[in-house]
């Protein structure tokens, strides 16, 4: 029996597709059904190492862990990571194919779709059935020539679609009806069913709504989906969802956050953020770093860029009071390169070849040359031999004596990382440090916190499990599941 696929698409970026897909998919996995998500083309800095050697959206590695399944780069095939002044990273089933900007990309993506399609039909041979999702806003009609995000997939690939609106952010009768207004005629009749997200208050205040979108547009109503809290703790996917200028959670334990405009992988303080005795500041451009006992500098998709800003806002002026005053300094990936002294780019990998100084707080070098790393690694916290798990995705090499005297991980024999002669200033390469309960809370113990070791992990599963009895009482899944069409790999076209 062939496997079903079905489209879910959104009126606008940030309507909550990716979170809906995710519980779906616990949802149907629960039900006993072969569940693989899918996603055309992405545009993330926040970005995952997969199974077979690759790397796709933080999003559809979250939305493969739902599913119960290992996270593999046919699931996203296309991913754009947005470089600053060079445009874009290409990521082309999970390895790089250069960079480009946006005009140049649209006129050459359609010669991806081969390539995309072959990717879905992969899946569709895995699956019982593939929620497929797609990119930004379905309404985007002067984007719609040689799409392969959106409704050019769905023609493509004769998938239905269900359009989902946020009313959170209002006007979503006006988004809804306002997508069939706009888009082609035969883009309008793959529409079939909508989901309203997001509702706050009485939902009975909305059934009036809910009808008026049914009767114009003849579209089916999927549900009205209530606000859900625990949706915080699942990872997000873009630097726009982050909430710079307060403080998440609250505790003894100051962490100050810079929120650089490359900022990427940002999901490695998810779990300080869960921390009870953890106050994790976000801090928007324009203000000082507040007095705190932790800065980290997370990871960057342009790091002698982000470094420039840095230092336009002074907080590199911040930083180095910080550690005059005793505090701590964690870099990870992007941030750990600009402990260093120096930052080299001779190919122009990140923009026209250059040589910058960095901070000075660890006595190492990074060139910016060769291929990127992409691999998951587990190892030790040294010296406190605490377990680490997590992955490297990275361009660039670092060395110097504080890297070969003091590093901060032994990764199965392999030295990652450096700490300052103070033992106060820790870089390395291993996203995902601080995941794992016990390195975390060996971390927090050197800068006098003290962690509630919960499991992160688990914590996850938990929020995926409650998403999906969330969408179970409030989406009706068996309306959803007949929306579904069977893939026909013979009968796409482009």
């Amino acid at each position: 029996m062939p496997a079903r696929a079905l489209m879910i698409q959104g009126t606008g970026s940030s309507v909550g597709k990716s979170v809906l897909v995710a519980g779906l998919a616990r949802a149907l996995v629960r039900r006993g059904l072969q569940v693989r998500p899918f996603k055309p083309q992405n545009m993330s800095n926040n970005a995952a190492v997969t199974a077979d050697g690759g790397e796709i959206g933080r999003a559809q590695a979250l939305q493969a862990r739902a599913c119960g399944v290992l996270p593999c780069v046919d699931m996203n095939p296309v991913l754009l990571k947005p470089q600053g002044m060079t445009g874009s990273q290409l990521v082309v089933r999970g390895k790089v194919r250069g960079q480009v900007r946006a005009r140049d990309f649209q006129s050459f993506k359609r010669g991806l779709m081969p390539e995309v399609l072959e990717s879905f039909h992969t899946l569709a041979a895995q699956a019982d059935i593939v929620l497929v999702e797609g990119a930004g806003s379905a309404s985007e009609i002067n984007l719609r020539a040689d799409d392969i995000a959106n409704m050019g997939f769905a023609q493509a690939a004769g998938l239905n679609v269900v359009l989902v609106g946020d009313i959170d952010r209002g006007g979503v009768i006006a988004s809804l009806v306002g997508t069939q207004a706009v888009v082609a005629a035969e883009d309008a009749r793959r529409i079939k069913g909508f989901v309203v997200n997001r509702m706050r208050g009485d939902p009975s205040l909305f059934a009036a709504g809910m009808e008026a979108i049914a009767a114009r547009t003849g579209w089916q109503p999927i549900g009205l989906v209530p606000f859900l809290d625990r949706v915080r703790d699942l990872p997000a996917e873009d630097a726009a969802d982050l909430a710079p200028g307060g403080a998440v959670a609250g505790g003894d334990l100051r962490i100050a956050v810079p929120c650089l405009p490359m900022i990427a992988n940002f999901d490695d303080l998810d779990p300080l953020a869960a921390e009870n005795g953890v106050s994790l500041h976000m801090v928007p451009r324009g203000q000082v770093l507040p007095p705190c006992d932790l800065v980290i500098l997370p990871g960057a998709k342009a790091t002698i860029a982000d470094l420039s800003v840095l230092r336009a806002e002074g907080w590199d002026i911040d930083i180095h009071a910080h550690v005059r005053r005793g505090g701590h300094v964690l870099g990870i990936c992007g941030g750990y390169q600009m402990l260093g002294c120096s930052i080299a780019d001779p190919g122009g990998i990140e923009g026209p070849p250059a040589t910058v100084a960095g901070l000075g707080l660890l006595d190492v070098a990074t060139v910016l040359e060769g291929g990127k790393r992409l691999e998951a690694v587990k190892g030790h916290l040294l010296p406190e031999q605490a377990r680490v798990r997590g992955y490297e995705m990275h361009m660039g090499r670092t060395t110097g004596p504080d890297h070969a005297s003091r590093p901060l991980l032994d990764l199965c024999g392999r030295p990652d990382g450096a700490v300052s002669p103070s033992g106060r200033i820790w870089g390395t390469y291993v996203h995902g440090l601080l995941a794992d309960g016990a390195a975390r809370a060996a971390l927090l113990a050197r800068v006098g916190g003290i962690s509630h070791g919960h499991d992160h992990d688990m914590r996850i599963d938990a929020a995926l499990d409650a998403l999906a009895d969330h969408l179970e009482a409030h989406l009706d899944l068996d309306a959803l599941l007949a929306l579904a069409r069977p893939v026909d790999c013979a009968s796409t076209v482009y």
